[in-house]
C-alpha cells in the first residue's frame, strides 16, 4: 500500500468509526427477604401475621405474606419477631457525649478540638444506628460538628442514622443556648455565629448564619433549661419580635423550627410565632396544649431525658438538680394531658442527656404514662417522620420507601420494651446489625 492509499484508508476509518459496542448490562441490585412472625407497618397501627418484607437495593419492593419472593433472593427468617419501621428520633445530640459525671464530662468536652469531637460524634452515631435509629434530627451542636457528621455519613465515611442537623441552637445572652458563665476575659463570649443573639435583626442574622453553613432545621431556646447553670428553667428567653424574626427567616428558607421550651409562657409565644414543634414542654398548661393541637404544632416530649435527669438529680450541681426535679414533677401530668387533648406527638429522646444507644426506652417510658404501644410506635413512624418532612421516603414499611427496618423479639404490642433489644437493623437496604 502506497502512502496515498494508506492516508485515504486512515481518513475513511476516522470518518466511519466501527460501530459502538453495547454497554455492559448493569446487574440488578441484590434482593433480600425478611421474614418474621409479625409485622407492624407503621401506618395502620395494627399488627399483621406473618410478616414479610422484600427489599431490593435501598428500597422496599413488596410487603405482606403474599408478596412474591424472587428465586435468587436471600431469605432471612427471624422467627418469633416483629418487623417495625426504623426508629426516627426527632431530638438528639449525637455530636455531644454523655457522661454519668456531668461536670467532668462537660469540662472535658470543653478542652477538645472540634476535629477530636468529630471522632466522638462518629462513635455516637454508630451506637445510635445499631440501637435501631435509622433517621434522626440533631438539634444543636458546637463548631458545626453535626454538619460535618451528617456530611460524613452521607459520603459513606462513617456509619450512622440519616441526619437532619441544626448547627448551633439559637438563644439569648445568658440563656440555655448560651455558653456557661465563664470569665469573659478567659473564654470569649458567644455571638450570632455561635447562636447567641439579642434583638430581632441579630436573631435573623444568627438564623441565616446557621443555614449558610449547612443547617437543615433551626433550633431555638425559647425558655430556660435544666442542664444550664445560669438561667431559671421556665422563663421566656426570646421576645415575640425575636421569635418572629427567626421563624420567618427559617420558613423563608423552607426550614422548620424546633423550640426548646420547658416553660408555658415561652412555649405559647413560640407557638404563636409559628414554630413547628415544642421540645420537652414540662410546664405546658391546657390552653397552650390546645393551641398546639389547633395549629398542628408537635410536642416532642423527650420523656427519657426527664426520667434520666430526675433519677440522677443528686449527681448534678445543686442548681441543676433542683431544676431537674421541678421539671420532672410537672412533666408527668403535662404528658397525660397532652394525650387527652390529642396534641400531635413526635418521638424524641434528647440523647446525650442519657447514654447514646438507649433511645428505644422512650417508647416504653411513654407507654408507662398511658400511651398505647401502637401509638408510641406511631409517634416515630408517623409523628417524627412528618415533623422532619421525610415521611414520603421513610417511616413506614411500604413499597417504594427506603428499607429502614428493625426486627425486635416477640410481639411488640405485647412487650413495647422489646424495641430496646433489636435483633436486626437495616438502613436503606444495608444490614448494619446482623
Amino acid at each position: 500500500m502506497n502512502l496515498r492509499t494508506a492516508a485515504l484508508a486512515a481518513g475513511l476509518s476516522l470518518a466511519f468509526p466501527p460501530p459502538a459496542q453495547p454497554p455492559a448490562a448493569t446487574p440488578a441490585p441484590a434482593t433480600t427477604v425478611l421474614k418474621a412472625a409479625h409485622l407492624f407497618d407503621g401506618r395502620s397501627g395494627n399488627l399483621s401475621s406473618p410478616g414479610l418484607v422484600v427489599v431490593q437495593g435501598s428500597k422496599i419492593i413488596a410487603v405482606g405474606a403474599n408478596a412474591a419472593i424472587p428465586a435468587d433472593a436471600r431469605v432471612i427468617d427471624l422467627g418469633d419477631a416483629t418487623l417495625v419501621p426504623g426508629y426516627i428520633d426527632a431530638h438528639t445530640h449525637i455530636s455531644y457525649d454523655h457522661d454519668d459525671d456531668w461536670a467532668q464530662g462537660f469540662y472535658e468536652g470543653m478542652l477538645r478540638f472540634p476535629v477530636e469531637q468529630s471522632f466522638h460524634a462518629g462513635r455516637n452515631a454508630e451506637v445510635t444506628l445499631l440501637s435501631g435509629v435509622t433517621s434522626a434530627r440533631e438539634v444543636g451542636a458546637g463548631d458545626f460538628v453535626d454538619v460535618a457528621l451528617r456530611n460524613a455519613i452521607n459520603a459513606g465515611l462513617t456509619e450512622g442514622p440519616r441526619l437532619l442537623v441544626a448547627g448551633h441552637a439559637l438563644g439569648s445572652t445568658g440563656g440555655h443556648c448560651d455558653s456557661s458563665p465563664f470569665p469573659p476575659d478567659r473564654v470569649a463570649p458567644s455571638g450570632p455565629l455561635q447562636g447567641v443573639c439579642n434583638g430581632p435583626e441579630e436573631c435573623r442574622l444568627a438564623a441565616r448564619l446557621q443555614m449558610k453553613y449547612g443547617a437543615d432545621v433551626i433550633k431555638i431556646c425559647a425558655s430556660g433549661g435544666v442542664l444550664s447553670e445560669s438561667d431559671p428553667v421556665d422563663v421566656p428567653q426570646l421576645t415575640p419580635a425575636e421569635l418572629a424574626a427567626i421563624v420567618s427567616e427559617a420558613h423563608n428558607w423552607n426550614r422548620k423550627v424546633a423550640a426548646h421550651s420547658h416553660g408555658d409562657v415561652a412555649a405559647k409565644q413560640a407557638v404563636e410565632a409559628g414554630v413547628d414543634s415544642i421540645e420537652h414542654g414540662s410546664f405546658l398548661t391546657t390552653s397552650t396544649l390546645q393551641l398546639m393541637k389547633q395549629k398542628g404544632v408537635y410536642l416532642v416530649p423527650t420523656r427519657l431525658a426527664l426520667v434520666w435527669t430526675v433519677g440522677h438529680a443528686d449527681g448534678y450541681p445543686p442548681k441543676i438538680g433542683a431544676k431537674a426535679r421541678a421539671a420532672g414533677a410537672s412533666h408527668d401530668a403535662m404528658f397525660k394531658n397532652a394525650l387527652k387533648i390529642g396534641v400531635p406527638i413526635a418521638f424524641g429522646t434528647d440523647a446525650a442527656v442519657s447514654p447514646h444507644g438507649i433511645n428505644a426506652q422512650e417508647f416504653g417510658d411513654m407507654v408507662d404514662l398511658g400511651m398505647t404501644p401502637s401509638a408510641a410506635l406511631l409517634s416515630s413512624s408517623q409523628g417524627s417522620a412528618k415533623l422532619l418532612g421525610i415521611d414520603g421516603e421513610t417511616g413506614t414499611l411500604e413499597a417504594g420507601k427506603f428499607a429502614d427496618i428493625v426486627a425486635v423479639p416477640g410481639d411488640v404490642l405485647q412487650d413495647i420494651r422489646a424495641t430496646e433489644k433489636p435483633m436486626l437493623v437495616m438502613k436503606q437496604g444495608a444490614i448494619v446489625r446482623p
